[in-house]
């Protein structure tokens, strides 16, 4: 069978750059998977992804030309079926052969250990390459995750960006195939403008090489990033700096270039005096550049830029980047400038302008809320609830500030220098910067208790006004990113340690609703929104490798507060890795059955007198012996050690369930009997339902 690498590239207009690490890493895996699923590859160690502005391309080594033969045995009537006592073949018989197209006496015979049967063997030839590979290729391109796609020229299909050419190479061989409107051919394209244009692949195994030196294209990413890393850094160490680590802007900028050439540009020193998360949102947001620090990670006056092309005056670069650059310091220096002309608190009452939603007003109406809001979380945390309240006043003000309004993705640093500023408490202005942590998965909390109070605040206000107003998280739906919110939520309440009920905090909230607003949010709502809450939990958990039926155990109890649903969920994954669990588990599973079953209410009064077997004696003594200590235990939230203590029951609980029978035709015993196990399942249960481990 023949076997050559095969190589795929998809040839476009310039990619988007944020895009195309995970456009090229879709589309290697869709194609993989395919040529997988065809039988074509049984290695894909050597697979090789490349990516670059204007492509998307993938190598596959040992890709064979067509499937295996494969002999596809039909096994029809039995022997004693098929044919009648003088030995002719009965309709049985004959149908199966006329559904192979053959006769009677062509069909083989097959014998097994339960008796003989008609059979019949077809070689079935595999499909070849060509026919295959047009139906992987749409495939994978409709499985890209793409967004939003758009048209060009006068055709219908329909991509990321407009399609120019197509490579589908077998080895030396052109493989036919179409997408997007394009026929495949082995002719790809270099750089924009340091290559000659058209570029003819001589073979599948050449490309890399040809696309490089004829094309002046660093056609492997990661090739490519590694290379603008080592420029960058060398590049900052030239004027005596350094380059933080920033893997998304790095990514970025590989998508952006085919073959980097860094330059190093300056400006003035006078600029340094504004916040350096001003400038560098300038150059790094704005200008996909790299900025320069020293030793003590403060910045210096320079950046790095990496050019697409290998200029002939490179001065030239320089000084038209600096000039563009030096645009943008400009504003953000004027914005700085401006805004310290008005206090945050001046600017409050203009948040009455901006609308929150339409049915929770504007973002003074969620001003108010969240310092109401602040100020009673604060109290239960024992935090100063004058500063938190201060906090949450003044922490949307920034929004309705200039250099926000240009850059906002400084909200909250801004508000932060502007409070230090102007002589406010400094838990003030980290409760307005640090009130929109954690921003993303991962991120750092609040680290003082006001800012914890804001923070939540903030995240409650925004969740429980939002779902009453009907904007629930629906599929993959959730355009005010109601899920991450509510894991903000959790993260807070469990990592810093607040034992708040959940029901009780979003009860709150509501209230404060209901008293500024006339807002009401039901009842209904209000568990609705617990339990919405609540099911981040088990994202939470498998995150950090907590088994499902772990998290479902303890989830089954609904413990109010995260923090006691975080030591459940802790002491039973401890417990779950005991040898006595296992046998636990299926006990209580056996009994939750039992339990179920009964159509009257089962009592938990245990008659000692009436116990009979030896047993169910051993049984009641294991569990009156550790009673009083676990239940001392839970009620502190040491679940830990009680789910220990309970682990002592496996011995006993084995020898009732294998001497004792439960549902005993005496009625007190039955009845004593049932009681004692439901006593037993009532411990586990201020844990979790230990029966879903099973």
């Amino acid at each position: 069978m023949t076997e050559n690498t095969l190589l795929i590239e998809l040839g476009t207009e310039e990619l988007p750059p944020k895009a195309l690490k995970k456009l090229s890493d879709s589309f290697a895996r869709e194609l993989i998977n395919g040529l997988m699923e065809a039988e074509l590859i049984t290695d894909v160690a050597l697979a090789k992804p490349f990516a670059s502005p204007r492509r998307l391309a993938l190598s596959v080594p040992n890709v064979i030309a067509a499937q295996p033969n494969q002999i596809i045995e039909r096994r029809g009537p039995a022997v004693t079926a098929a044919f009648k006592d003088d030995a002719t073949p009965t309709p049985a018989a004959t149908g199966f052969a006329k559904s192979c197209g053959v006769e009677v006496h062509d069909l083989q015979r097959l014998k097994t250990d339960k008796g003989e049967w008609l059979s019949y063997s077809i070689e079935e030839h595999g499909k070849t390459l060509i026919e295959l590979i047009q139906g992987i290729l749409e495939q994978a391109i409709k499985r890209l995750p793409i967004p939003k796609r758009m048209r060009w020229g006068a055709g219908e299909a329909e991509f990321v960006r407009p399609v120019k050419w197509l490579i589908v190479m077998h080895g030396n061989d052109v493989v036919p195939a179409t997408a997007l409107g394009i026929s495949s051919s082995n002719t790809s394209r270099g750089h924009r403008f340091h290559s000659d244009g058209d570029i003819t692949i001589t073979s599948a195994d050449h490309y890399e090489e040809q696309l490089l030196k004829e094309g002046h294209v660093i056609a492997d990413f990661n090739k490519r990033q590694h290379l603008i890393k080592e420029q960058v850094v060398e590049a900052a160490a030239s004027v005596a700096g350094k380059i933080e680590d920033d893997q998304a802007l790095l990514d970025e900028v590989t998508g952006l270039v085919e073959y980097p050439s860094p330059i190093v540009g300056g400006y003035n020193e006078s600029f340094l005096d504004v916040p350096q998360e001003c400038l560098i949102s300038s150059m790094r947001d704005h200008q996909k550049y790299f900025h320069v620090v020293d030793s003590n990670k403060k910045l210096m006056p320079y950046f790095i830029t990496l050019s697409n092309i290998e200029s002939k005056n490179p001065a030239q670069v320089k000084s038209g980047n600096e000039k563009v650059l030096r645009a943008r310091l400009s504003d953000a220096q004027f914005f700085w400038e401006t805004d310290q002309k008005h206090t945050l608190e001046s600017r409050i009452n203009r948040l009455a302008n901006v609308l929150f939603h339409a049915k929770l007003g504007s973002l003074f109406d969620r001003t108010v809320r969240i310092e109401r809001l602040a100020g009673e979380l604060a109290e239960k945390m024992g935090a100063d609830n004058t500063i938190s309240k201060r906090g949450a006043r003044l922490a949307k003000a920034d929004l309705v500030s200039n250099m926000v309004g240009e850059f906002d993705e400084l909200q909250g640093i801004m508000g932060h220098y502007y409070a230090d500023r102007e002589g406010e408490d400094a838990l003030v202005g980290e409760c307005i910067e640090q009130h929109y942590w954690p921003k993303f998965a991962g991120d750092e909390l609040p680290v003082s208790r006001e800012a914890q109070a804001v923070a939540l605040a903030d995240k409650i206000d925004s969740f429980v006004g939002l779902f009453g107003a009907g904007e629930v998280p629906t599929g993959d739906k959730d355009p005010y990113a109601l899920r991450r919110a509510a894991l903000s939520i959790l993260r807070i309440l469990i990592e810093r340690e607040h034992d708040f009920s959940l029901p009780e905090l979003i009860a709150q909230s509501a209230q404060v609703y209901a008293d500024t607003q006339g807002f009401e949010i039901s009842p209904e709502t209000q568990s609705n929104i617990v339990a919405f809450i609540r099911g981040r939990l088990t994202a939470f958990y498998q995150a950090q490798s907590i088994a499902t039926n772990t998290i479902n155990a303890v989830m089954a109890c609904e413990p109010d507060s995260p923090l006691d649903f975080e030591h459940r969920v802790k002491a039973v994954h401890a417990f779950n890795s005991k040898v006595e669990a296992a046998d636990l588990a299926a006990a209580n599973k056996r009994i939750s059955n039992i339990l179920k079953k009964q159509e009257i209410e089962v009592s938990l009064q245990v008659e000692a007198a009436a116990l009979v077997e030896e047993a169910e004696k051993a049984l009641f003594t294991a569990i009156k012996s550790i009673e009083a200590d676990c239940v001392t235990l839970f009620e502190t939230g040491d679940y830990q050690q009680g789910l220990a203590k309970l682990a002592g029951l496996r011995t006993p609980v084995d020898n009732f369930f294998e001497h004792v029978m439960v549902m005993s035709d005496n009625k007190v015993e039955k009845a004593n009997r049932l009681a004692l196990l439901k006593r037993m399942q009532g411990l586990f249960l201020r844990v979790a339902d230990i029966a879903l481990l099973g």
